[in-house]
């Protein structure tokens, strides 16, 4: 069973909710720092832990036009900032074997994207690093096949491993989340997260971008929390009608803000009612 820590945050099977948070992708260092002070002090307000997640790269967007981040270098030196001045721990995702080394220097989480969540060796290099290591699971994969991404990184001898549910492909431009996966991933071991916006999105919706229906973000997030996890993943934008990347399904601050004290009785309902 697992049970490991990041900094004062712990991952356990009773954890109370963590949350990872922040815009879809690094705009500029302004508005990053901007935007991980914020929600420091939201999480602060709610006293929630929270992790500061935000792009280097966006390596799978719809369009050649579509913007990408400011690329690794740069944008590693922005989540230090962060994680340094800001105090907070950070997320990004990595997409190759050459980006795992320098990831790891800087990141307290490593992340798989979901699309490349059954590459052998990408995940296999992620846990030799010893990080935390945040696998999300593809749209096209069975709740079941995911024992197969724990093999993966346990081979490693590496068990500081999340599993983040993103919703599964439903015909064309539309995922659904079947909350039955996340008892099914619970039940392989593994430490899960829901990702409350992707859940949301509409796949190549709107043409030459992704499309997103940020209304259903909060009654998911709610079944979700009722499933029990250990984890709530949700990507914010103080502007996200002028977001670079997945603004549809993404929402603001103060819809968070909002949202999270029933989120957080429902967690702690939920924990406090697990036999022991």
């Amino acid at each position: 069973m697992y049970n490991f820590s990041l900094k004062k945050i712990t991952f356990c099977p009773d954890n109370l909710l963590v949350l990872i948070a922040g815009p879809c992708v690094i705009e500029n260092r302004d508005h990053s720092l901007f935007m991980a002070d914020k929600l420091k002090r939201l999480a602060q307000k709610h006293a929630v832990p929270l992790v500061f997640k935000s792009s280097f790269l966006k390596a799978n967007r719809s369009s050649i036009d579509s913007f990408v981040g400011p690329g690794i270098e740069d944008g590693l030196k922005i989540l230090q900032e962060i994680r340094t001045r800001v105090e907070v721990p950070v997320i990004s995702d990595i997409h190759s074997i050459e980006q795992v080394a320098p990831a790891a220097e800087v990141l307290d989480i490593i992340q798989i994207p979901a699309f490349l969540c059954r590459q052998t060796t990408l995940l296999v290099a992620a846990a030799r690093t010893g990080r935390i290591v945040n696998v999300k699971k593809g749209q096209f994969l069975a709740p079941g096949d995911v024992g197969n991404i724990i093999g993966k990184i346990h081979s490693t001898g590496h068990h500081k491993l999340l599993i983040t549910e993103r919703g599964a492909s439903f015909g064309y431009n539309n995922l659904v989340v079947d909350m039955r996966s996340l008892e099914i991933i619970k039940n392989l071991g593994a430490a899960v997260v829901f990702d409350a916006t992707h859940s949301v999105q509409l796949p190549g919706g709107q043409g030459t971008s992704s499309g997103g229906q940020r209304e259903f973000v909060d009654p998911l997030t709610r079944a979700a929390l009722a499933v029990g996890v250990n984890a709530v993943f949700l990507e914010v934008h103080d502007r996200p009608e002028f977001a670079k990347c997945d603004g549809p399904n993404m929402i603001t601050p103060e819809q968070l803000s909002a949202w999270l004290p029933l989120w957080l009785k429902i967690d702690r309902l939920v924990k406090a009612g697990k036999p022991n």
